[in-house]
């Protein structure tokens, strides 16, 4: 599957998984590695960097900010073999988390 193709599935099903997320395409100019994609969603974020395949060439500077940016919220790369995973994982990352209900005595 091309890589763009991919892209715009993966961005339907990330707007069906999260209603009222804000989707931006960062650009690759500006700084060299940053990830393709940076999701919001309420108070939490995360940046998807795609690949056609899961053994596709990385530019220098991808795995670092990846694994930056992944310690302040969640990242990482995305290609149609991880695609669920990664799917399931964004979720996880941006859903709110629901409190622990203590009844009342």
């Amino acid at each position: 599957m091309l890589e763009g193709k991919f892209k715009t599935e993966f961005r339907h099903d990330l707007e069906t998984l999260l209603p009222g997320c804000i989707i931006l395409k960062n650009d690759p100019n500006y700084i060299q590695g940053i990830p393709d994609m940076l999701i919001l969603y309420g108070k939490r974020w995360a940046a998807l960097e795609f690949k056609k395949e899961g053994n596709s060439k990385r530019q220098p500077n991808q795995p670092w900010y990846v694994e930056v940016m992944n310690n302040m919220s969640y990242a990482a790369f995305v290609h149609p073999g991880n695609r669920e995973e990664i799917l399931n994982e964004v979720e996880q990352a941006l859903r709110p988390r629901r409190t622990t209900r203590v009844p009342r005595t």
